[in-house]
């Protein structure tokens, strides 16, 4: 319990969460520099095509769907290098669909009807993912996204273990995520209504034993054991950079209490942080989950390939104001964590007071 406890937290919002009280002039100003940005940001929106706002993205998740029964078939060979053919196109397909998919979903970013959108939520965070919908939009688009960095709300602290020591948590425990995840799905349930718990629990059912069922009868794996265990490898393939690159974008930046905390331009701009762009994780992941962070916490419902496309104006204008856009790359995030692991992942982080935000 503890466990799941850790993992995934379901902190509710406070009922009077005041802002700090602030000049009106700062206010203001920090709200015109929002609004301009947005008027920039929406020109370009406005000039983009469908195919750039969503087809370029959906197609990319489409493939993945048309190459699955690829890599099912791969499985079948009794041949060294086909197999693990087989095991990587499973492994990509399967966190581009749960992550990239997964996650554009819950922004609402995979089509402009709202109906398809919480159709599309559903399939891919119930059926695909084996996660809960309604407790995935409320701990990532209203916590994560509304409280960034702000302590008890949305500061990740879904991702800390604390009782687990530096290479434990960074190397092996990614591995249990295929498991965790439905574990702690189930523990959720009791805070949904009854037929929505009914309803996730036949999705997450369907998309196990789908998975579960084309193994033994397409791969043509002999034991339950067996087709079990690649279901975990496949379903892990990913899973080390996925918990790396959640707690690197956010963990060790400046973080506030509710009462204190910036305006959303600065809490943004102070607590998100973007990776160097990868091939990999840009097809698995997104643009806006690697590259372009800043870009989706500033405009969280936009797709991946209209951050990419926005990233340029957003990080000039950040930058002509004199405003934070934190850049890092992979290695150097990793270093970071492994050396301050105790003072990142174990203590509680300092908060951070700003004065007069220039």
């Amino acid at each position: 319990q503890l466990l799941l406890q850790s993992l995934f937290p379901t902190p509710f919002l406070p009922p009077c969460a005041k802002e700090e009280a602030e000049p009106p002039e700062e206010g203001r100003r920090e709200e015109a520099l929002m609004g301009e940005l947005s008027e920039l940001v929406q020109q370009v929106v406005k000039r983009s095509s469908w195919w750039e706002r969503h087809g370029i993205d959906d197609s990319i998740i489409a493939l993945n769907f048309l190459i699955l029964p690829a890599g099912f078939l791969c499985l079948r060979s009794d041949n060294a290098l086909p197999f693990l053919l087989g095991i990587f196109i499973l492994g990509i397909v399967h966190h581009t669909v749960t992550v990239k998919g997964s996650h554009l979903a819950s922004h609402n970013a995979l089509t402009e009807s709202k109906s398809w959108g919480k159709v599309w939520a559903i399939f891919f965070l119930e059926v695909c993912s084996a996660f809960t919908a309604e407790q995935a939009y409320y701990n990532h688009v209203k916590l994560h996204h509304g409280y960034t960095n702000v302590i008890k709300l949305g500061d990740s602290s879904t991702w800390k273990l604390p009782f687990l020591n530096r290479y434990v948590y960074m190397f092996i425990a990614p591995i249990a995520i295929p498991i965790l995840t439905p574990l702690v799905a189930l523990g959720l349930l009791k805070d949904v209504e009854l037929k929505t718990a009914l309803r996730t629990l036949c999705c997450m059912f369907l998309g196990l034993y789908s998975h579960y069922w084309l193994l033994v009868n397409v791969s043509g794996f002999q034991s339950v054991w067996s087709a079990l265990i690649c279901m975990l490898i496949t379903r892990s393939l990913l899973a080390h950079p996925y918990i790396h690159v959640n707690i690197f974008q956010h963990i060790g930046l400046p973080m506030f209490s509710a009462d204190k905390k910036p305006k959303r331009i600065h809490l943004m701009s102070l607590g998100v942080l973007n990776l160097p762009r990868n091939a990999l994780l840009d097809w698995s992941f997104g643009h806006s989950i690697i590259s372009c962070h800043v870009e989706h916490h500033l405009f969280p419902n936009l797709s991946d390939n209209m951050c990419l496309k926005i990233k340029p104006i957003v990080s000039q204008y950040l930058k002509k104001k004199k405003l934070p856009y934190n850049e890092d790359s992979y290695m150097s995030r990793l270093q970071l964590f492994l050396h301050g692991y105790e003072e990142l992942m174990v203590n509680a982080p300092p908060i951070t007071e700003l004065v007069g935000i220039q």
